[in-house]
């Protein structure tokens, strides 16, 4: 049996343990340990299984990942959200549909800060979604809107995918989290646009809310000043060279904690909930990572993506054609995985491929993948911040899913543009 056909097998494997609900890290280390052991031998395979959790948890790199976790676990945990909807509010809530893209504005200031969608989620079903519904929103567009938005999250920096990307594809992190502030506010617009569109169609969806004044609304600008002050020196830091994306990260987790203090929205027992849940993420995080080296190691010593990039650079199609090619596998494996999962597996077989082989910007493809993942967060069958927004606002997830289609689009039109306008990403990353 040849190496690159074991290779595909363990791809299969692995496949059955997600399927089987196995713990991602745990998976990858059998698979890559077997792996290895079937095209090498055992000695090669348990000196990697030896050398690899020490190796991987002492990347410095990686230090980066609790401040970020921790900075978007205390701004959750405190509320220090709650200002930014009711700015974004303040400024556009009295047009029809408004409020949901107050949601959506809101969700795009919360993820520049949290990284995280679930957090993201949260804050705007107890914030958001209860006064869509005291205007009488229709459920599909105010739930809509709250999932909707949230991938933004992980596509505006800081991001916890882009982090986890840029050290397994060994590209500049802090590249990666300018290069999505442009895609990520096109977003925005685009949800917005949706809206606007869904409102134009049905009225009743999306009802005019409250009209402030501009004394009011200025006045709404207090609540969200610290969080722009903290957004701006997390990555105007990385961007000017101040500091490395580590430090930025030990900054915003101090930064966040040091407001929730001064507001005394951050008591003792938050913050020792805050450390708990880092940790425990953290540590969920790092096992997939070591997963992932085991794993990266068997489809390394298995030759199959030399294989497959001859293959894919032997086709006599447009690059256009493997692009499309790789997005769907995306859609097709969002259907079922979460995010970091879902990198963890790809980005080592499809980097050589797109990146070495094809020649496409690195920095470009980390966009694309966040976007891709962005994508099944919230695409059935999973949609994991669908089921977790229906558990907390008690719509059936079936509205909840037909209420984020407009948002659905809004990411494939993203995609779309920067296929073909790949600048879009590159433009900013190339200032620094």
């Amino acid at each position: 049996m040849s190496a690159e056909l074991i290779g595909v097998i363990g791809i299969l494997i692995l496949f059955v343990f997600l399927v089987l609900r196995m713990w991602v890290g745990v998976g990858m280390c059998l698979v890559g340990m077997l792996g290895i052991l079937a095209v090498r031998s055992g000695g090669q395979a348990l000196n990697i299984l030896g050398s690899t959790p020490f190796s991987t948890t002492s990347n410095y790199s990686l230090t980066v990942i609790p401040m970020f976790v921790l900075m978007g676990l205390v701004i959750s945990e405190s509320g220090m959200g709650t200002g930014l909807f009711s700015a974004a509010n303040a400024f556009i809530g009295h047009r029809r549909g408004g409020l949901a893209s107050s949601t959506v504005v809101a969700s795009g200031l919360l993820g520049a800060i949290t990284g995280s969608h679930m957090a993201g989620t949260i804050i705007m079903s107890k914030i958001a979604l209860p006064e869509m519904r005291r205007y009488h929103y229709n459920d599909e567009l105010a739930c809509g809107s709250i999932a909707g938005g949230a991938p933004l999250a992980i596509i505006i920096p800081p991001s916890i995918p882009m982090i986890m990307y840029g050290i397994i594809a060994e590209e500049n992190i802090g590249k990666l989290f300018i290069a999505g502030i442009i895609p990520g506010l096109l977003l925005v617009l685009i949800d917005m646009l949706m809206i606007s569109i869904v409102t134009a169609r049905n009225p009743d969806y999306g009802p005019a809310g409250q009209k402030f004044s501009w004394k009011e609304r200025l006045q709404s600008l207090r609540g969200v000043w610290p969080m722009i002050v903290l957004f701006l020196l997390v990555l105007g830091g990385i961007y000017g060279g101040w500091f490395t994306v580590t430090e930025s990260g030990a900054i915003g987790a101090a930064g966040a904690i040091l407001l929730g203090v001064l507001n005394r929205s951050l008591t003792v027992k938050q913050m020792i909930k805050c450390l708990v849940n880092a940790a425990q993420l953290t540590s969920t995080i790092l096992l997939m990572m070591i997963g992932t080296n085991v794993f990266i190691s068997f489809i390394s010593v298995s030759k199959l993506p030399f294989l497959l990039t001859r293959m894919v650079t032997g086709l006599a199609v447009p690059v256009g054609v493997i692009i499309l090619l790789v997005a769907l596998i995306y859609i097709i494996l969002g259907m079922f995985m979460p995010d970091n999962p879902m990198i963890m597996l790809t980005v080592p077989i499809l980097y050589p491929i797109m990146v070495t082989g094809l020649g496409l910007n690195g920095i470009w493809f980390g966009i694309f993948v966040v976007l891709m993942t962005a994508l099944g967060s919230i695409t059935p069958p999973v949609g994991m911040v669908v089921f977790l927004l229906g558990g907390l606002s008690k719509v059936d997830v079936s509205r909840i899913f037909k209420g984020v289609i407009p948002f659905v689009l809004g990411i494939v039109l993203v995609i779309v543009l920067i296929s073909i306008f790949p600048g879009i990403v590159t433009w900013l990353p190339s200032m620094m």
